[in-house]
């Protein structure tokens, strides 16, 4: 069973989901955008370790609390590293009012069928158990759609589903991600596939089992409310999926009940260089943005 405390914060609770779970693929970019760049480090070691230094010092700013980001996703070594002597996800939880996600697919297979499917996880059940043994609420997995095509959608979310149900089973919330690309030439028509293939396989949950999605904002405002309003949904969050912070959290703004769960746009504005006071200053701003547009629709 999923802990109670951080259930109900999850449902009910204003706010939004920090993504902090770039992996190895997406670090040197993600590093590059706050001011390392790649002749700057030697080594995924010293990679890495310059990235947790990161996801540190934003999830020790003083504007990085549960009264405005309610959880937040992390990569595996994140989940392993610690702040200041303390396990992150207890850190998460009980020094900042937190709730911890853990990213768990291990990358996207070739595209067919105008889609990604999730690459094999042989190895899941004990990344679950180990997460939860430190504290970790539920989970996160990706898979890629660049086209409307029906057969390619389908295998996505069944793909999607059948893994929720293993990480459900192991006591934890799944969150199912199956981005449309914004750079899709189909965005709108895939976004309809998807979203009655999602409706389909929310339909055939056992009563009591529940999930959470991650969707890209779609073209037409709203149009995941079957969804945000199924029984079997505690929380639809958004992905900013290489839109600006601005143009983000415009498009959130018009989605009622949809709430943020952004990587790039969260740091977007963050640097290295920064001085503590300019960087909780610039952190702090953009929470507060990111916060506006899950809370307050227009």
């Amino acid at each position: 069973m999923v802990d109670a405390k951080m259930l109900d914060k999850m449902s009910s609770a204003p706010g939004f989901i920090a993504a902090l779970d770039q992996s190895g693929g997406s670090t040197p970019k993600a590093l590059l955008a706050y001011g390392i760049a790649e002749t700057d480090y030697q080594g995924d070691e010293e990679m890495f370790r310059l990235m947790h230094a990161m996801r540190v010092r934003i999830m020790s700013a003083p504007a990085f609390s549960g009264d405005k980001v309610i959880g937040a996703i992390l990569f595996e070594r994140t989940m392993d590293g610690d702040v200041d002597g303390q396990a992150v996800p207890s850190y998460l939880w009980e020094k900042r009012g937190v709730v911890p996600f853990l990213k768990v697919d291990k990358g996207l297979e070739a595209e067919e069928n105008g889609v990604q499917l999730m690459k094999s996880m042989p190895d899941l059940d004990a990344l679950l158990i180990r997460g939860r043994e430190k504290g970790i609420f539920g989970t996160k997995m990706r898979s890629v759609i660049a086209n409307a095509d029906k057969a390619g959608i389908a295998a996505v979310v069944k793909q999607q589903f059948e893994v929720a149900r293993q990480i459900i089973g192991q006591g934890l919330m799944p969150i199912i991600e199956p981005e449309v690309s914004i750079k899709s030439p189909t965005k709108k028509e895939a976004e309809a596939i998807l979203r009655d293939e999602i409706a389909a396989q929310l339909d055939k949950l056992p009563a009591g089992e529940t999930v959470m999605l991650k969707l890209t904002i779609p073209t037409v405002a709203d149009f995941y409310a079957p969804l945000i309003a199924h029984k079997s949904v505690i929380r639809v969050v958004a992905l900013s999926g290489g839109y600006s912070t601005d143009e983000a959290c415009e498009k959130l703004s018009h989605n009622h009940g949809m709430i943020a769960s952004f990587s790039r746009a969260l740091a977007e504005h963050l640097r290295a260089s920064m001085s503590d006071a300019e960087f909780d200053a610039s952190l702090g701003a953009t929470i507060n943005q990111i916060y506006a547009a899950s809370v307050n629709k227009a």
